[in-house]
């Protein structure tokens, strides 16, 4: 007789995020078909480390306006929100992550890294060389997909 190991079933209830869950925006920023990668600052334990720039939807703002503000104060530069990419990636706080495509609003403009340690333009075969975030890790199925 073989051996049995016993199955726990956990409602699919216990894995949603509650409605209220805060919202993170980020940007999948793409520019002659590469992708803008932010390499953290701080906190200590995930500085280093890469992640697309964004941040907090705040109360009563748009994800898209969000977006573009996050952009402003991260980077310098203004943005045009497109369409969402991939799903929404839980967050280690609680939080949901999601990703838009945005293009830069004025095409010459060069962001600069006011809030991160570095920025880089990555090529869809450069994406894996990086040490992302685990949420951002996650959506580089959907990433490669929207560098074409």
């Amino acid at each position: 007789m073989e051996d049995s190991v016993p199955v726990i079933r956990v409602p699919a209830a216990a894995f949603r995020q509650p409605a209220d869950a805060p919202i993170v925006v980020a940007a999948a920023l793409l520019s002659e078909g590469r992708l803008l990668a932010a390499q953290r600052s701080y906190p200590a334990d995930t500085a280093g480390r890469w992640e697309l720039p964004g941040g907090r939807v705040e109360e009563g703002e748009s994800e898209q306006h969000a977006l573009s503000r996050e952009c402003r104060e991260e980077l310098a530069v203004d943005v045009v929100p497109g369409v969402r990419l991939g799903p929404d990636v839980p967050l280690p706080d609680g939080g949901l992550l999601r990703v838009y495509l945005a293009v830069l609003a004025d095409p010459a403009a060069t962001p600069r890294a006011l809030e991160h340690r570095a920025i880089r333009w990555v090529a869809r075969e450069q994406l894996d060389a990086l040490d992302w975030l685990d949420a951002d890790r996650a959506l580089l199925p959907d990433l490669r997909g929207g560098l074409g």
